[in-house]
């Protein structure tokens, strides 16, 4: 008994890391934490080792212009210069014996590659086993790697398509670039399927595949599916720990686009996993309290009805609570979530439970996914989440209530049936070859107890028609409606302009107001070193002089000053909807002295709508939500005023003296909370 207890403490003391020691807001250590000190010698030979892999970068740049196909993978390079260079640079080697002989391997492995794509010859596109990768962003243009497992069946000529499993990694504060790399070049990881590429995401570091690390997901995915064969009928999400975490959250969110999700641990949700894990007495503002919704993977439970899912947990590993708070959930919807439980088993897999999670999943993915299903359940509540299968949410009646479909395709009728909930506009679309229906008399839509005549199905059996609700009534339209709407990638809040390419706006001029530009300045500051630490990127920085109507039409623009320091905010504060002079801050029905307050907000950019402005914010979480992975989630909604008085802390840029949500038109609401 004595043994078996100890057993169970020794696996669970890594889990101490992030628990109660940590609900100290005034006391917070640093994440990641310094490194270790290299001696002079060690620090000198790394530095001219990332001088010289970085010149040969360089010259490939001017040597492979005109031959694209060479040029695409020169981020293969890049990644063992970053990794080396973030490590020395930032002082992030945490343990100089292990790590220093890495930093020499990556370079050496860094300059190998870099003369096989000088020499035309590059030999790690057809390797087999392990292989690392990386590609550009387009969040912030940086390079970011990822990890394969190769089958030994891979060959560059083959026509066989590949089924991918991705693999999201645990919680690991000291997990670097080079300490991922190095992993990924000595590990399989803990499932390798036979004839199956295994992706291993870097997810931008420890957040569990959210915000940039869900960006991250995808773009990997596109890497690979550039370089090799991938059978989009067979892809497939595992993950334990926070990789656990991750896998609920992809699986819910994107339920659509997997034959399997297998997640372990983890968490779920993060108000009763803070109490359960945190022992956190958790008091939300209503505004996050709403912000939850966002990422809460029990909120989506009913999408698990397009995912097939297989649940682990060990029986005394207190990560349990994640897959009993999804069981709980999907039951409320009808299903009964299978979930495979490690007898006597702490934080890890069991052998039993390995192989029966690992026969399920084989099983149903060997039957590949249906692209075309004939019923859909989907629920979301916010239009970053807008898609299931053939069905597309266009608009909601509010945000951050939960809105549902319910879509049959009825063949013997051609018809299709559809019922929602606090929806306003929608699309129905099948590719070619993937509609049912009959392709010679036009459907039926039956949406809400209304009967509408469609558009026929074309002949190649593709079919797309537009819903919108007006005054109640539902009725076709030609799409896309040209007006200042919330929609998909353009809903808020201020945390969702940095799921995409985004452009930090420096001011170059005097701000009106002293301790204003002092804030300011410390904040920006603040922002683009916690993205480098956080999300692994450099951020994109331009003095507001120098942004071109390239920068505009390409970028989320984020606005730092006012409108006398930042000329681009000048250029457009009498656009957006605040009142921001010398004497006052003002959004809807209260004003703010503007000696000591600031407005942070999101906004379509008045000069180019499709994209965002957003003023005086970076992401919105902080050090003290850094310690939790279920405490990173938005802490903002879509605009605030800032009372600079209250000192910055490690949960907030100063005292929030307001803030809301805009409405579905982006229009100020008046504040019911």
């Amino acid at each position: 008994m004595i043994l078996r207890i100890l057993l169970i403490l020794a696996f669970a003391l890594p889990l101490l890391a992030d628990g109660p020691a940590d609900n100290k807001p005034d006391n917070v250590r640093p994440v990641p934490r310094p490194g270790a000190p290299l001696a002079p010698a060690v620090r000198a030979e790394l530095e001219q080792g990332i001088a010289t892999l970085g010149d040969e970068i360089d010259g490939l740049r001017t040597q492979l212009k005109g031959k694209a196909s060479l040029l695409a993978l020169l981020p293969d390079v890049q990644i063992f210069h970053n990794a080396v260079r973030y490590a020395v640079q930032y002082n992030e080697i945490f343990n100089a014996t292990n790590e220093a002989p890495a930093a020499r391997a990556l370079l050496k492995q860094g300059l190998e590659r870099a003369r096989e794509l000088r020499e035309g010859n590059p030999s790690w596109i057809a390797s087999t086993g392990l292989v690392v990768r990386g590609y550009v962003s387009r969040l912030d243009g940086s390079v970011q790697p990822y990890g394969l497992v190769v089958p030994a069946s891979f060959h560059p000529s083959t026509a066989h398509r590949f089924r991918v499993d991705f693999w999201f990694h645990g919680r690991g504060e000291e997990l670097s670039e080079l300490n991922f790399l190095r992993e990924r070049l000595r590990s399989l990881g803990e499932f390798t399927p036979r004839d199956t590429i295994v992706l291993h995401t870097y997810g931008r570091y420890c957040n569990g595949q959210k915000f940039a690390g869900e960006v991250d997901a995808f773009e990997a995915l596109d890497s690979v599916r550039r370089n090799y064969p991938v059978d989009e009928k067979r892809l497939v999400v595992r993950g334990l720990s926070l990789g656990g975490a991750a896998c609920w959250h992809m699986a819910v969110h994107y339920a659509g686009l997997w034959a399997a999700a297998a997640p372990g641990a983890g968490f779920s949700e993060t108000a009763d996993f803070l109490k359960v894990f945190q022992k956190e007495a958790v008091k939300p503002t209503w505004y996050e309290q709403k912000l939850w919704h966002w990422y809460d993977a029990t909120d989506y439970a009913l999408n698990l009805f397009d995912c097939p899912t297989v649940a682990y947990s060990g029986e005394i590993d207190n990560q349990k609570q994640a897959a009993d708070m999804m069981a709980k959930a999907a039951s409320a919807e009808g299903i009964q979530l299978v979930h495979i439980i490690g007898p006597q088993t702490p934080h890890r897999y069991h052998p039993q439970a390995r192989e029966e999670i690992n026969r399920r999943i084989d099983s149903i993915v060997g039957l590949g996914k249906n692209l075309t299903p004939r019923t859909v359940r989907f629920t979301t509540w916010t239009l970053r989440y807008n898609q299931m299968n053939w069905v597309t949410l266009d608009g909601l009646d509010q945000h951050w209530e939960r809105a549902r479909v319910d879509a049959e395709l009825l063949e013997a009728n051609n018809a299709a049936e559809l019922t929602t909930k606090n929806v306003s506009a929608l699309t129905l679309s099948f590719q070619p070859g993937q509609c049912p229906l009959d392709v010679v008399k036009a459907p039926t839509l039956r949406i809400d107890g209304q009967k509408i005549s469609a558009n026929p199905v074309l002949s190649d059996r593709s079919w797309s028609v537009h819903l919108r609700k007006e005054k109640g009534k539902w009725k076709l339209s030609p799409g896309e409606v040209n007006e200042l709407a919330k929609r998909h990638g353009l809903q808020g809040p201020i945390d969702d302009a940095f799921l995409d390419s985004f452009l930090v706006v420096r001011p170059s001029g005097k701000s009106a107001n002293d301790r204003v530009e002092k804030w300011v300045q410390s904040e920006m500051a603040h922002a683009t070193n916690e993205w480098r630490r956080q999300f692994r990127g450099e951020a994109r920085v331009k003095d507001d002089s120098a942004v071109t109507d390239e920068d505009i039409a390409a970028h989320n623009l984020i606005l730092w000053g006012d409108a006398a320091s930042n000329k681009l905010l000048g250029r457009i504060v009498d656009k957006l909807p605040l009142k921001w002079d010398g004497a006052t801050v003002a959004i809807g029905d209260k004003s703010f002295a503007a000696d000591h307050h600031v407005p942070l907000m999101v906004y379509p950019n008045p000069h180019n709508p499709k994209k965002y402005v957003v003023l005086n914010s970076g992401f919105t979480f902080r050090e003290y939500d850094y310690l939790n992975n279920a405490r990173q989630v938005a802490k903002l909604p879509d605009y605030a005023i800032v009372d600079i008085n209250v000192p910055v802390s490690s949960r907030g840029p100063g005292g929030i003296a307001r803030a809301g949500f805009f409405g579905e038109r982006w229009e100020v609401r008046q504040q019911t909370n």
